[in-house]
């Protein structure tokens, strides 16, 4: 049982977490803080987070876990925001889905604190965005990479595979480097396909027509192309 989940980016993402959490009894208070106030408000009204914090910092001040959900080119200044509170009890997570750029934000941002970071790729999400589609069971069922360094604490690293294991996930550790050259593979280029499919198609003055033919294989393939942007990007 933690006392109390700091969660930066109310999304989603973030927002399922901390929903799976206070199902499974694994949590007693959610603080939360998104870039948008008027995400973490929305947060706070469908009962994702117990308290809105203005700031990163605030959102950990007296938590015992950390997840930031925030796009991968945000973690690094993420961390730096937060790493005075960051202690060796206290296991920071992320869900970013490429892990060695994250790794070496954590080992700039944190430096001698990054023992307590726990790299995590939930292999889950929708193609949808926004905390008004999160729910308690997108991590159940699913595969969760974690890729620890050997700078990470083993006593963080447990607590990482004991909180996604009690979550219903299927937890498997490897480098950040063989991760993201599986993955590259099997869910970035996909990604890129789909966004890079439908953008061209949007641009032709005879879209309409295109896509009055389009049947389920087309809708199968740029499903995908509804997902945030922003977090595909990076």
């Amino acid at each position: 049982m933690f006392e109390q989940l700091g969660l930066i980016g109310c999304g989603l993402m973030g927002g399922s977490f901390a929903l799976a959490l206070k199902r499974a009894g694994l949590v007693k208070r959610v603080v939360g803080y998104s870039k948008s106030p008027s995400t973490t408000d929305r947060a706070r009204q469908l009962g994702v987070i117990d308290v809105e914090a203005p700031s990163a910092l605030l959102a950990v001040a007296g938590a015992d876990i950390v997840l930031l959900a925030v796009p991968v080119s945000a973690t690094e200044a993420t961390l730096k925001a937060i790493k005075h509170l960051v202690t060796p009890q206290m296991l920071v997570m992320d869900v970013g889905s490429t892990k060695a750029d994250v790794v070496q934000a954590a080992e700039r941002a944190l430096r001698d604190k990054v023992g307590s970071f726990v790299p995590a790729h939930p292999i889950t999400g929708r193609e949808v965005s926004g905390v008004e589609h999160a729910e308690a069971e997108l991590y159940s069922g699913r595969q969760v990479i974690l890729t620890p360094t050997e700078r990470t604490l083993t006593a963080q690293l447990q607590r990482a595979q004991d909180i996604w294991t009690a979550l219903g996930c299927r937890v498997t550790s490897m480098s950040p480097e063989a991760h993201d050259n599986a993955f590259a593979a099997v869910s970035h280029l996909p990604h890129l396909l789909s966004f890079a499919l439908v953008h061209d198609l949007a641009q032709r003055e005879n879209r309409e027509e295109f896509f009055r033919f389009a049947a389920s294989g087309f809708r199968d393939f740029t499903r995908i192309a509804a997902s945030h942007p922003e977090m595909w990007r990076d």
